[in-house]
């Protein structure tokens, strides 16, 4: 059930801490400081869960002392993200929130976070990127930043802070952005599928402070993991959105070169050399990949579609610049790239056979080959394509008449 501002909620605060002895009573104390500051904007009842994570050190024994505190333990070490997980699941707040127990996120924020969710945001971070104080290291902020970039690019939203540690948000959505990880991946992954599911996210600037204790953050291993955590994330959601800008890429690059060899020839240029060939090597090989790994991308949403029993999304770019899907086009390109192919071919065997020296020949044959290639798989994936859309629309009007005569 929805809460928007003016109701009274129950704010559930996680702390994840695994070893976090040296800060775990100091965080805690903050959190259960603000509580007086939450009542003013809305929000009844502050509800503190600290999960331990399997701690060696005397982490559950300090936040034992706490009265009022839920203590939950893991038998083991399970990850940051399953950690909180587990919070989710215990807390009985309409709201639930998070923030690290190593004291580098201001829980006196919290009160704020709550205000925009009382407002209606589905998810409100704190953006330790937005900031004027600012202790993350060097290293860290360049990671972040390039977390940022690449999750706005494949998302078509802005998103400033991806990673942050300290959020608020609706337990109503838990549902849209289930799964999530065991791993610190959490929090980017998190940013991802509420971006990809349309929800409200807001980013309020915070303060950021160097943790007491020592990280155990590894940038290069869990760097790796955030990035392969975001592209088969939004591969689930917007394939076409990353095999697309591939498949692009590979395609402009082959139209270059094949232009530029087309300049040269009527420049007079007839030997092109060892680079030359190297190059138009490349180029062919880049064009026909091009082609499958777009039309893979295509595919690929109208599979994802049939699966989430919806439109499909957004595609390559956040606004269509074609009135009708391309992939419709997909047939009739085929046909006369095969046809296309099949003239340069039938006429350059044929001229072949009239004495032309196969040296001047060649290049025309590749390209005939290259276009038809190209043409049949374009008719495949057309021919594929329709079949799951017919698929997917047969799907979401069976709910929607199923819901209409409920």
């Amino acid at each position: 059930m929805s809460v928007s501002k003016g109701v009274s909620a129950v704010l559930s605060v996680i702390i994840p801490a695994y070893n976090e002895e040296n800060g775990i009573a100091d965080i805690m104390q903050r959190v259960l400081a603000v509580e007086s500051d939450l009542q003013k904007v809305g929000i009844k009842e502050l509800e503190l869960i600290v999960v331990d994570d399997g701690s060696s050190d005397r982490t559950a024994e300090i936040v034992a002392r706490f009265e009022g505190v839920k203590l939950i333990q893991h038998k083991s070490n399970k990850g940051y993200g399953a950690a909180l997980k587990t919070g989710f699941g215990e807390g009985k707040g309409e709201f639930l929130g998070f923030l690290d127990a190593d004291g580098t996120y201001p829980p006196e924020y919290f009160p704020m976070l709550c205000s925009f969710a009382l407002e209606g945001a589905d998810i409100v971070v704190g953006s330790r990127r937005s900031g004027d104080e600012s202790e993350m290291p060097r290293v860290r902020k360049i990671g972040n930043s390039i977390w940022s970039n690449l999750i706005s690019i494949l998302g078509s939203q802005k998103v400033i802070d991806p990673a942050s540690g300290m959020r608020v948000f609706r337990r109503e959505i838990l549902e849209n952005i289930y799964p999530l990880p065991d791993g610190l991946n959490l929090t980017p992954i998190m940013s991802i599928r509420a971006v990809h599911e349309g929800l409200v996210l807001v980013e309020v600037p915070i303060p950021y402070e160097e943790r007491v204790g020592r990280s155990k953050l590894n940038v290069v291993r869990d760097g790796t993991l955030f990035l392969n955590s975001i592209i088969w994330t939004v591969l689930t959601y917007n394939p076409v959105r990353i095999l697309g800008i591939i498949g692009l890429i590979l395609i402009v690059f082959s139209i270059l070169v094949a232009l530029g060899f087309v300049v040269a020839r009527i420049n007079g240029v007839t030997s092109i050399g060892l680079l030359g060939f190297s190059l138009l090597y490349i180029a062919l090989v880049a064009g026909v990949a091009g082609i499958s790994i777009f039309s893979l991308g295509v595919t690929f949403n109208y599979l994802v579609s049939l699966f989430f029993r919806r439109p499909i999304r957004q595609g390559l770019f956040k606004k269509p610049i074609f009135k009708k899907p391309l992939e419709n086009h997909f047939g009739w390109l085929g046909l006369l790239s095969l046809f296309a192919g099949l003239i340069v071919g039938v006429g350059a065997i044929y001229l072949g056979a009239t004495g032309w020296d196969i040296a001047r020949l060649w290049l025309y044959l590749l390209g005939s080959a290259m276009l038809i290639l190209i043409g049949v798989q374009l008719v495949i994936y057309w021919v594929l394509i329709r079949t799951l859309d017919e698929l997917s629309r047969r799907e979401i009007q069976i709910d929607q008449d199923l819901n209409a005569n409920l």
